[in-house]
């Protein structure tokens, strides 16, 4: 398949239901599957109107459009990749979505700025670099409201992602080869 030919996802609920939005062929890219983002979605429910989300290894876009599509009061999208930040902009003049941002960086590099509280973390680094135990620890330095939700995705073969202290694991599924949790900080 030649490079230039992009891929589809399709937002599953809120305003923007059924919509789709294309993403760019990047190798490792892999956007979280309908109906984990059904279920995730599911466990947000409570929480996700009106909440400050923040996309760290935002790739398709997926987990942060259906926040925004969800009622989400604002996403910041972060990723090192400058076509997948060109198709993210392009995907959120498409809908739209006034309340979101785009940030081009290294998702450690972007978390080492002044830290600004966020409700809702999707935490979906690439697999196998054993980014996800320093992305935590560092979004628990200010990055994190008070009982915020943190949403990851891993290796099956990892099990249940790693807990900082005081954090509560408050669900855990696996689909094939990946484990999603949500986690919840103090």
């Amino acid at each position: 398949m030649p490079r230039h030919v992009t891929n589809q996802l399709r937002i599953i609920g809120g305003t923007w239901r059924s919509r789709r939005v294309s993403f760019p062929d990047v190798e490792g890219l892999r956007p979280s599957p309908d109906r984990v983002r059904e279920t995730l979605f599911n466990w947000l429910a409570p929480v996700i109107q009106g909440a400050r989300c923040l996309d760290l290894y935002a790739g398709s876009g997926a987990l942060g459009l259906e926040a925004l599509s969800r009622g989400a009061a604002e996403v910041v999208f972060v990723d090192s990749d400058r076509r997948v930040i060109a198709q993210l902009e392009q995907n959120l003049k498409l809908l739209d979505a006034g309340s979101a941002g785009v940030v081009q960086a290294d998702a450690l590099t972007f978390l080492q700025r002044p830290p600004r509280p966020f409700d809702v973390v999707f935490l979906d680094p690439p697999f196998r670099k054993n980014l996800l135990p320093g992305c935590l620890e560092t979004l628990a330095a200010g990055w994190l409201a008070s009982g915020a939700r943190v949403y990851v995705e891993n290796e099956a073969e990892l099990g249940e992602p790693p807990l900082l202290p005081d954090w509560e694991l408050l669900r855990s599924k696996q689909a094939g080869q990946v484990r999603y949790s949500l986690l919840q900080a103090p």
